[in-house]
């Protein structure tokens, strides 16, 4: 469970897309986490953009009952990486998950898009009754991102915010342990208002595809790898071609997860706050 709260926290199954600004940006975006219609949760997303630098941050936390359960469950992660031609290359990640007084923490350091250590303390147990799982080669720990880094990527070459382009992608992911794809598809456009953000918004359905260090005996493995109920919405950024997630929709085996935005906000680097979104001209 704390393992797979760290991935949702590090990846939400999430994906931002965009070009970099020429001046700083940050966004946050303050989500609120549900389950079958009850809150489950809040989750906190942070980005700075300058130049050809990136810096994320995000934290999430179990709240109600879902916390008293868990134990207060909470997880954390942040991301460094670099924009190199049209693809973003992390430099390093690292993500820590608490269920009660349990802690785990995952670090990668990451050289020209390549994984080349990996600290994971305490180490995950294997006990003889566990599926096995798909061997991880070295091979698979090349040409990655993490899976914080996943929600950002470099938007297609002159495609405007709201075009199928910045749908239509694969994003191949790493995790410290597994090796998995994103596979990402336009659906529709939406038009969405919410606190800081009104505008047209790309909806993409997204798939899970394991590639290796998974289990694939494992109930969930098989639900997600089949499951076709997962979709992100992607919101533009005010001056800038950086989409932000404003709602992300997942099927899961206990009923459909939803991450919404209550909160999006703007800081241009330019003293003045970010608005409506712009509707890109035809």
């Amino acid at each position: 469970m704390m393992r797979t709260r760290m991935l949702a926290c590090g990846g939400l199954a999430l994906i931002v897309f965009g070009a970099v600004p020429a001046r700083a940006a940050t966004v946050t975006v303050n989500y609120r986490i549900t389950l079958a219609g009850l809150t489950l949760g809040t989750a906190d997303l942070g980005g700075t953009f300058e130049g050809d630098h990136y810096t994320l941050s995000m934290s999430a936390q179990l709240t109600g009952v879902a916390g008293l359960l868990s134990g207060s469950g909470r997880g954390a992660a942040s991301a460094t990486g670099a924009v190199v031609g049209s693809r973003l290359v992390p430099t390093g990640f690292s993500a820590t998950g608490r269920s009660g007084s349990a802690e785990r923490t995952v670090r990668v350091a990451i050289s020209s898009g390549n994984a080349n250590r990996i600290e994971i303390n305490p180490p995950f147990q294997e006990t003889p009754d566990m599926p096995p799982r798909v061997p991880l080669r070295e091979a698979d720990k090349l040409g990655i991102t993490d899976p914080l880094s996943a929600i950002v990527a470099v938007a297609a070459q002159r495609a405007k915010p709201d075009e199928a382009a910045n749908c239509n992608r694969t994003v191949p992911v790493f995790d410290g342990t597994q090796r998995f794809d994103i596979v990402m598809s336009f659906a529709e456009t939406k038009r969405v208002q919410k606190p800081g953000f009104s505008g047209d918004v790309l909806v993409c359905d997204v798939r899970y595809v394991p590639v290796a260090g998974h289990r694939p005996e494992r109930p969930s493995v098989k639900f997600m790898t089949d499951n076709r109920e997962m979709n992100v919405w992607l919101a533009p950024v005010e001056g800038s071609r950086v989409l932000v997630p404003i709602r992300i929709s997942v099927k899961t085996m206990m009923g459909t997860t939803v991450v919404e935005a209550e909160t999006w906000n703007l800081d241009r680097g330019d003293g003045k706050p970010g608005g409506e979104a712009k509707q890109p001209s035809r």
